[in-house]
């Protein structure tokens, strides 16, 4: 190691013999005195301007204040318990109540298919009926007509053959044939 300059190098010299240097005082206090004299002053500054009982209160302050915000908290949660539970009841009710339309709808449902089925096959039948009918008054005009064009048809041709067939002699004696029969 290399040997330090004399010029930065301070060496303190004790005193030989074991004497012990005195402390320095004020009026005979020395600083660890005057440090607790100044703690019991500020101390009994303290109490005299009731230091203690401002804390003490602004700690009851604050403690009524935390209460009160746990009792403030403690209503908030049973009213929001309440809510929920009514919430809840809410919700149940109403899957109740969903479930009982549904039920409901569904019969509903039913009944008026079963009313259409019934109107449905009502209205074939009826239908049919009247298809038949209408068949039915078809086939009567259509033999009417028939009929009566059979009848024109036998007429005329009756009155050509009577035409034909009988002249005035012959005529007569007919005539006078049917007078001879309606006497008997």
């Amino acid at each position: 190691m290399a040997e330090p300059h004399p010029e930065t190098s301070a060496t303190v010299e004790h005193a030989a013999g074991g004497e012990a240097h005195a402390e320095p005082s004020f009026y005979g206090v020395t600083a660890p005195m005057f440090i607790a004299l100044a703690m019991l002053f500020v101390i009994a500054l303290m109490l005299w301007k009731k230091v203690p009982a401002a804390i003490g209160a602004a700690l009851d302050k604050k403690i009524a204040l935390i209460r009160d915000q746990l009792a403030e908290a403690e209503a908030l949660r049973k009213e929001a318990e309440g809510i929920k539970s009514e919430y809840e009841a809410k919700a149940k009710a109403a899957g109740k109540e969903s479930k009982a339309m549904l039920e409901r709808a569904k019969h509903e449902a039913e009944a008026i298919l079963v009313k259409a089925r019934a109107d449905a096959e009502a209205l074939v039948e009826r239908r049919g009926r009247m298809a038949e009918e209408k068949i039915a008054a078809e086939e009567r005009a259509a033999v009417d007509q028939l009929r009566a064009t059979a009848a024109d048809a036998a007429r005329q041709a009756a009155a050509k053959l009577i035409t034909e067939r009988l002249d005035d002699k012959a005529d007569k004696a007919l005539v006078d044939q049917a007078i001879g029969g309606l006497g008997k």
